[in-house]
């Protein structure tokens, strides 16, 4: 059965619409992990220490991607819901082009000075020779990367979330083959991870392009366009929000290495890895399902259908209050065994990454609320109140806690930072709810 933006959404309904975006990040970031695994069972800890420390700075490059996806999906939602196809046609195809040339431009500069900024973040002698490595071929992929997540959100509002599952299956599968033959067969190393994740980006990009570049059987599709700088200024102001989420999480990370170098040197490191290779699948959840619902919150607005706008809201929370228990329960239980998946072959390793699992996983109870509440603000087109809900979580709360905690608890300081950050952030994201709720009547 076709569900389509415009219709009531019960929980099962719901559920349906959204199941497809989160199994979408749900592989998106396990083919992520399966590099991570390769790396650390087949090259090394200092390898897979190397490739953890530079992905922040690869990551910083790529969240334009989401910048534009998901500002330009709840622009292009809401002219739909606006009964306006043709020109959300001409801002949908706009955007594509746009970040295609910006993706290129960012490849350049990654390639060309990654050397001097991972010097700069204290990367040395045989770290410093392999991040180089990896973030010059992998960076090869950022152009196809950023459309990539800029398609994840367009196919749900093309109603068509069917279709970025299997094309997110597709580029999972590729990565996952090509690396188990170019590290484990090959024996190319960290310079393997990287073609393998390149390579499975140009599929993820690629494959939609070429459906969206023909009339097909949803309502968007690329079509001759125009500079509309009044648009795209929109996108990139709503959009602030993901992009500011993004740099800020991968300057965040950095932050984090720096602190852990410090405190417990390159085990630090390598366990900061494990822990956010598992905290991924289980953010993922939170951003499929913040992406999933996204849309109809747009659409509806755009529609002026506030009544479908609070039924959302209303069961989104419950959805999330459920998730969240469940997710800490399972990290709880199996941070065990998830721990030594990765690091089993060292000891000291890996009693360091079980006790910072389970310090960390607190933090699931509450992510998902502010993850979904920056998506909500950004669904209805207001980026400075989700940008505002994104930097101060993810930059202002989660830096001063990563600063001070540890000056008073230690290493475990570090690992409860997050738990501080998002608690704080949950009041903030409760307080906007409750202030700009005439504004919207999602209440």
């Amino acid at each position: 059965m076709n569900i389509q933006l415009s219709d009531h959404f019960t929980y099962g309904r719901l559920i349906r619409f959204v199941i497809p975006s989160v199994a979408m990040m749900i592989f998106t970031s396990i083919y992520g992990v399966v590099d991570g695994l390769f790396v650390s069972n087949f090259v090394g800890k200092t390898p897979f220490a190397a490739v953890n420390f530079i992905m922040p700075f690869c990551m910083i490059l790529g969240a334009f991607g989401f910048m534009f996806g998901t500002g330009g999906t709840a622009l292009v939602a809401k002219t739909l819901g606006e009964g306006k196809d043709e020109r959300a046609n001409q801002i949908f195809s706009l955007l594509i082009y746009v970040a295609l040339a910006v993706g290129i431009l960012l490849a350049l500069f990654g390639i060309i000075f990654v050397e001097p900024i991972a010097l700069k973040l204290g990367a040395e002698d045989s770290l410093l020779e392999y991040c180089v490595i990896y973030t010059r071929v992998v960076l090869l992929g950022l152009p196809f990367f950023m459309l990539q997540n800029m398609f994840q959100s367009f196919l749900i509002a093309a109603e068509k979330p069917k279709m970025g599952l299997v094309v997110t299956i597709a580029a999972g599968v590729t990565n996952m083959v090509l690396d188990a033959l170019f590290i484990a067969v090959f024996r190319w190393g960290v310079a393997g991870a990287a073609a393998a994740t390149a390579l499975s980006q140009f599929v993820g990009g690629m494959v939609p392009f070429l459906f969206f570049a023909r009339k097909n059987s949803s309502k968007l599709y690329l079509t001759k366009t125009k500079i509309m700088g009044k648009e795209l200024i929109r996108t990139c102001t709503n959009g602030s929000s993901e992009l500011v989420t993004n740099i800020s999480m991968s300057l965040v990370g950095m932050l984090y290495n720096l602190q852990l170098m410090k405190i417990a040197g390159e085990n630090g490191v390598a366990a900061y890895g494990v822990i956010m290779y598992v905290s991924f699948i289980f953010i993922s959840i939170y951003l499929g399902y913040s992406f999933g619902t996204a849309p109809i919150v747009a659409f509806n607005y755009g529609a002026g259908n506030t009544a479908e706008m609070q039924n959302v809201l209303k069961k989104s929370l419950k959805i999330l209050l459920g998730a969240g228990i469940t997710l800490f329960g399972v990290a709880f239980l199996f941070s065990g065994m998830l721990s030594k998946i990765f690091v089993g072959y060292d000891a000291e390793l890996y009693a360091l990454t079980l006790r910072g699992f389970r310090l960390y996983a607190i933090s699931y109870l509450l992510c998902g609320f502010n993850i979904y509440g920056s998506s909500f603000f950004t669904a209805l087109n207001n980026g400075i109140v989700s940008a505002a809900i994104s930097f101060l979580r993810t930059v202002v709360f989660e830096v001063a806690a990563i600063m001070v905690l540890p000056v008073f608890f230690g290493l475990d300081g570090i690992w409860c930072a997050i738990t501080v950050a998002e608690l704080a952030s949950l009041l903030i994201t409760a307080v906007f709810f409750f202030k700009l709720r005439n504004r919207y009547h999602y209440i």
